[in-house]
Order: C-alpha cells, then structure tokens, then sequence
C-alpha cells in the first residue's frame, strides 16, 4: 500500500507529472463527451425523455461540485497524494456502477457517486500546480494543464461516436471504466506529495474554504470561472440534439464536428500559455470575455431570425474557443488570491464549476430536441454573468 509519508515529496511540476494532472483534469470531458453521441439511443432504450437523459449530466455535475468541497479541504489537511488516490479508485467502481445500471434511475444514482469520486483528481490537479508553480510560470502551466486535458473533447464525442454505433452506450461506459482505471494507475505510479506538513491546515475542514470566499477579487473570479463554464456546457449538452437533430448528422459526424470545435478549445488554450509570459493574463481574459458574449448574442440572434441550423457552427465554434483563453488564466488569479489554501481554493472554482453545469445542462433541454432556443438563451445570460464578474475583480480605486 502507498502512504504519501514514505513517497518522496515533489517539489517541481515534472514532464511526467504534467501530464498526469492533464489526464485527471480531463476527468470531466472523458465522463461527459465520451456517451454524448448515445444520448438519442439511450432515450429510446431507458424509456426516457432528453431531460431525463440529461439528468445524468446533472447527477454528475452535482457530484463533481459537492466532492471537491470535501477533497479541496482534505487536501489542505491531509497533504494531495492520499485522498486523490482514494477518489481514484472510487472512480473505477463507480464507472463500472454506470455500466451496468439496468434503470435509468439507477444510471442517474451511479453517475453521483462517479462525480463524487472523480472530484478528487479535478480538485487535487489543481493544487498541485498551484503547490508547484506562481505567476505567470502558474498561468503557463494551467493553460498548457487545460490545453493537453483538451485533447480528450477533441478524441472523447469522435471516439464516443463511433464506439456508440459499434458497441451500444453500454460499451461506451465500459470504456470509460477503463479509463478510470488507467487515471488510477498513473496516479499510484507517477504523482507524489506536493504539500508539505508545514504548510498544512489544522483548524475547522472548511475554514480555509471561508477564508478564500471572504476574498472579493476571488470571489469574482470563481463566478467568472463558473459562468464561463456554463456557456461551454450550455452548447456541450444541447449539441448532441442540435447537430443531429437541428443539423440532420448522424451520431459519427457528429462527433467530428464536436472534436473540430473542441479543437478550436485546445488551440485557444495553447495559444493562452504561449502568450502567458508577455501578455498578463487579465488582458487575456478581458478580449476573451468580449468575444464570448459576442457570439452568444449572434447564436441567440440567429435563433431568433430562424436561420438555417448550419449557420449556428460558426459562431459555436467561435464561442468554445474563446473560452480556451479564459480557463486556465482565470484559474490562475483565483488561486494566486487563495495562497496556501490552494486545495479549498480550487474546491471553491471546481464546485463552482460543476454546480453551475448541473443547473445549465437540463435547462437547455426544456423545448425538447427540436429548438436551440433554451442554448442561446443559457448561453447569452452566462455570458453576461461572465462580464459582470469580470468587472468586480477590478481593483478598488482608494477613496480621495
């Protein structure tokens, strides 16, 4: 059995444990991409509605959202390497759990326990950097953190697709226990302990979550965060019907259509880390920002006009690459505003995150499969939810 004690403590960001935080970090996009393209089939074999499918999504959300309250702070408390292993392994059995859910309740109730589990990861993945790196070398490395994470919407919907029409959506969550078991490996093998005893917490679980929330500039960001999040998963909910339904592809061609805007994601974030060292990173997030609520506001004026479906991929694929620039910068100021609280800090963005995702993703249902309506209005109020926030974390100017 490991115990992080008898590991010797990391103290730099390594190529190898780089790229195993990147792989936790797309815990999220492997657990929601990978069976969108099944969502249609799963509504005509569970017997349910696309609300009701959708409610997977939101059981998960919730989970991810509620676990990274506990592992953020038991992080802190704890040291990083204990707990993510734990949440790893509770990640394998649930995925099996979702594979063989005969109901959809059931499905629902294990796709809760899969988010609570694989919480760990996402949270603990971003302490670790935060532990490892400051600044701008911070800001770098969670944009290049979210850039290789990208890699699994761009690989996950495709592959989803493909897998969906070859193995049924059974099969498809039976590949994602697979991948849950290879992020746990990695993690008993590559990833150590990053923070040290002396740096930890000793007071009341949730006060270093208190503390970070008591922050003005924080506070900001983690809404800015959030609500960005939910643009992205606004379109990722609704798109399985938009582009089969709205747009007439099929489940495969739908999932290359997917990986292409997510591309467009992963190409944004890599941009955002090359720019990390000459550009400040609230400069970045300032046009990115802009942009977003740019194309929300076509998307809903194209909806509006009733346009050909088609002419939405433009402005879709414009709207998720925007948000590549916003991510990792913004992870990077609200964790420079949590300093050694970093594991409640990211408890706070993460659970943010996912809350806001568990709120979005059945509202963007609610016409049925057959509007883009509900998107482009989540999408557009979001946005603006977005600017709102961005414009609290401006610096107080000192009273004359």
């Amino acid at each position: 059995m490991l115990y992080p004690d008898r590991r010797r403590p990391v103290t730099t960001m390594t190529t190898g444990l780089l790229l195993v935080l990147a792989l936790l970090s797309a815990t999220g996009p492997f657990a929601t991409d990978l069976y969108l393209p099944s969502f249609p089939a799963m509504t005509g074999e569970l017997g349910a509605s696309a609300t009701g499918v959708q409610l997977t999504l939101t059981a998960f959300f919730l989970g991810m959202g509620a676990g990274q309250l506990v592992f953020g702070p038991l992080s802190d408390r704890h040291g990083r390497f204990r707990p993510l292993l734990l949440g790893s392994a509770g990640f394998v059995l649930a995925s099996a759990l979702c594979a063989l859910a005969p109901t959809l309740e059931v499905l629902v109730a294990g796709r809760l326990i899969q988010g609570l589990s694989a919480s760990a990861g996402v949270v603990i993945a971003r302490a670790m950097v935060s532990d490892l790196t400051t600044g701008a070398t911070s800001a770098r490395t969670f944009s290049l953190l979210m850039t290789i994470g990208g890699v699994a919407p761009v690989l996950a919907p495709t592959v989803g697709g493909f897998l969906a029409e070859g193995l049924g959506w059974r099969g498809v969550l039976w590949v994602l226990a697979g991948l849950a078991l290879l992020m746990f490996a990695c993690v008993a093998a590559v990833a150590g302990e990053t923070h040290p005893r002396v740096h930890r917490s000793s007071g009341p679980l949730l006060a270093g979550l208190a503390e970070v929330l008591r922050n003005r500039k924080f506070t900001g960001y983690v809404v800015l965060f959030a609500s960005s999040f939910g643009v992205l998963m606004a379109y990722i909910s609704a798109s399985p019907f938009v582009y089969q339904n709205l747009m007439g592809l099929s489940a495969s061609m739908y999932g290359l259509a997917f990986g292409i805007n997510a591309m467009g994601l992963v190409g944004a974030g890599f941009i955002s880390a090359r720019l990390a060292h000459r550009v400040p990173p609230r400069k970045t997030v300032t046009v990115a920002v802009s942009v977003l609520l740019a194309m929300s506001l076509a998307i809903l004026a194209l909806v509006a006009l009733s346009s050909p479906p088609l002419l939405l991929a433009v402005p879709i694929f414009c709207a998720a690459s925007s948000i590549g620039f916003i991510m990792g910068n913004t992870t990077s100021l609200a964790l420079a505003e949590a300093g050694q609280a970093a594991g409640s800090g990211s408890a706070a963005l993460g659970s943010a995150q996912f809350f806001m995702g568990a709120v979005v993703s059945p509202l963007t249902g609610l016409a049925g499969g057959g509007s883009a309506l509900p998107l482009a209005l989540v999408m557009t109020v979001c946005a603006l939810l977005s600017v709102a926030a961005l414009a609290a974390t401006r610096r107080r100017r000192p009273a004359r």
